[in-house]
C-alpha cells in the first residue's frame, strides 16, 4: 500500500516548498527551459518566479506537453 520503493523516478525528489534556496530567483537554465515548455503549451509565464515556483511550473508543463518522464 503506497510504499516508497520502486517509484522508477531515478533520484529522490524533494518538495520544492522545502528547498532552502527555493525563494531565490529562478536560474537561467530554469528560465530557458520554462520558456521552451510554455511556448509549446501555448502559455505565457511571469519572468519573476522563484526557483521553487519554476520547478513546479516545469513539472506541470512537462506533463502538459508530454515531455515528462
Amino acid at each position: 500500500m503506497g510504499g516508497t520503493e520502486g517509484g522508477g523516478e531515478g533520484s529522490p525528489v524533494k518538495d520544492p516548498d522545502t528547498w532552502v534556496t527555493g525563494d531565490e530567483p529562478m536560474t537561467g537554465p530554469q528560465r530557458s527551459y520554462l520558456d521552451t515548455l510554455a511556448r509549446e503549451a501555448g502559455e505565457e509565464l511571469p519572468g519573476n518566479l522563484t526557483k521553487a515556483e519554476a520547478s513546479e511550473q516545469i513539472d506541470r508543463l512537462q506533463d502538459a506537453t508530454g515531455r515528462g518522464a
